[in-house]
């Protein structure tokens, strides 16, 4: 990773228990591929990749690291163990290497709080219509007598997808005590138990009052709320896309919530960045965000130190910690 990515998610502790276990090569700005983008730190150069890797045991990985491609590995000694301080792998390493016993750790779950928090934020503010409340006192006005907000408190709500990030929103979820109802093919009934949540298809569980969609972008996925089921969705449901813009008929949704039947908070899009109209922008029963759910400062921080630690109990003693990527889930993670 560049420098400027170093200090985005390794934080001060992690840095020193790298030094103390590791000798440590930490790439340069001259291995970067070109200058920054604003807000974005600088991609690594891929023809830099042979260099530092050589003679590495240990990867240390993130944003804007250029794919691994097997040649890394096909002597033979390449590196044990990819530690991916971000979220998916799937467009860093070929799946291959993982036959070859090398190990790859992913900080998607330590991301997937983030996203956590972030739904339960967007669900209690929609619920609440804060949005619309603040839409109202900027216009000049004060109460809104013609409508009022609700409670998430034992409200029914919908999941589509047991990722990391739906099980961390399901543990938020818990003082809320809330009808939770988990529509995913490969979800056993004992794990939905050991969730506390129900299993039901997917017209059962979009038909909830919140309804928050936390699915991979494979093939399956794409298109699977469509504007049938959409209509399904009661009327003044919450809806938040928190995953991938194309699992969701994005303007089947936007036109419920044009016709104010919806409220919707949108951190994906398809295609992304989003090409809106002003109709769309001045809807006050809209949240919408730049795909950052799972982008804190504390996240970002946390995230080294997290895939490193899963790590280094692998090296020591073979244990599979919550990072570690499953080579037998590849076809359906994120």
């Amino acid at each position: 990773m560049s420098p400027e990515r170093a200090d985005d998610v390794v934080d001060a502790q992690t840095r020193r228990l790298l030094e103390d276990r590791f000798e440590v090569v930490w790439a340069q700005s001259a291995h970067a591929a070109g200058p920054a983008a604003p807000g974005k730190p600088p991609a690594l150069d891929p023809a830099a990749v042979p260099e530092l890797v050589a003679g590495a045991d240990v990867l240390l990985t993130s944003w804007g690291t250029p794919h691994l491609g097997k040649e890394l590995w096909a002597d033979g000694n390449g590196p044990k163990v990819v530690a991916h301080a971000a979220g998916t792998v799937k467009n860093l390493i070929d799946p291959v290497i993982l036959d070859q016993g090398v190990a790859v750790f992913s900080a998607g779950p330590r991301i997937a709080w983030s996203v956590g928090e972030y739904c339960l934020a967007s669900m209690l503010s929609l619920a609440r219509r804060l949005p619309r409340f603040d839409h109202a006192i900027r216009q000049g006005g004060w109460k809104q007598t013609h409508y009022r907000g609700h409670e998430l408190a034992g409200a029914k709500v919908g999941i589509v997808g047991a990722s990391s990030t739906a099980r961390a929103l399901i543990t938020l979820l818990q003082p809320f005590h809330c009808d939770l109802v988990v529509y995913d093919p490969y979800l056993t009934s004992e794990r939905a138990d050991q969730l506390g949540v129900r299993t039901a298809q997917l017209q059962e569980t979009v038909e909830s009052t919140f309804l928050t969609i936390h699915v991979p972008n494979v093939p399956e996925t794409k298109g699977m709320i469509t504007r049938e089921l959409i209509e399904r969705i009661p009327d003044g449901a919450v809806v938040v896309n928190s995953s991938r813009g194309p699992a969701i008929d994005q303007q089947a949704l936007l036109d419920h919530v044009l016709d104010g039947r919806l409220y919707a908070a949108l951190d994906v899009y398809d295609p992304e960045p989003p090409s809106f109209d002003a109709t769309i922008f001045q809807a006050s029963n809209l949240l919408l965000s730049p795909h950052v759910a799972g982008d804190t400062a504390e996240g970002h921080l946390a995230l080294a130190g997290y895939v490193l630690a899963d790590a280094l109990k692998w090296l020591e003693d073979g244990t599979r910690g919550p990072s570690f990527v499953d080579p037998a889930a590849w076809s359906i993670a994120a």
